[in-house]
């Protein structure tokens, strides 16, 4: 069994207005084999600090609709000291998302390369940023 990277991404929402936008791209994702959900928690501070966690389920009943058809594969590997690291960093009146999956695509590729004697020997992310500029500086070229 191939096992891809494992990713997490902690995506804010101001003024808690999270809405379940995002779980048509994630459902596309994990259909499609590019990753597959790990696990995926929901954090909400209120205006005066306080703090509430709750996984799909726990969600409004319009919102956790939208995830019903997100194939995951919850296993608990966020734990209450990730959500508090997390949560001590948003904003009041804000919520996110943390979501954690494996690059499954990344998987399948590393058993080929080791298949074909191969090692990955680095591996890194390039910064957005740095992404951008490089595209715009092309098309100004």
């Amino acid at each position: 069994m191939s096992i891809g990277p494992v990713e997490y991404i902690v995506v804010q929402f101001p003024g808690n207005q999270f809405n379940g936008g995002i779980a048509p791209e994630l459902k596309s994702l994990v259909d499609s084999g590019t990753i597959r959900i790990i696990d995926l928690v929901f954090i909400a501070k209120g205006p005066e600090g306080n703090v509430a966690f709750f996984e799909i389920d726990g969600l409004d009943q319009e919102v956790s609709a939208a995830f019903l058809d997100v194939p995951a594969q919850i296993e608990g590997l966020i734990n209450e000291d990730d959500i508090a690291l997390i949560a001590a960093e948003l904003e009041p009146n804000s919520s996110a998302a943390l979501l954690v999956w494996e690059n499954t695509w990344a998987g399948r590729f590393a058993q080929a390369v080791m298949g074909a004697g191969g090692q990955v020997v680095l591996r890194d992310h390039i910064p957005y940023e740095a992404v951008v500029a490089a595209v715009e500086a092309a098309a100004a070229g």
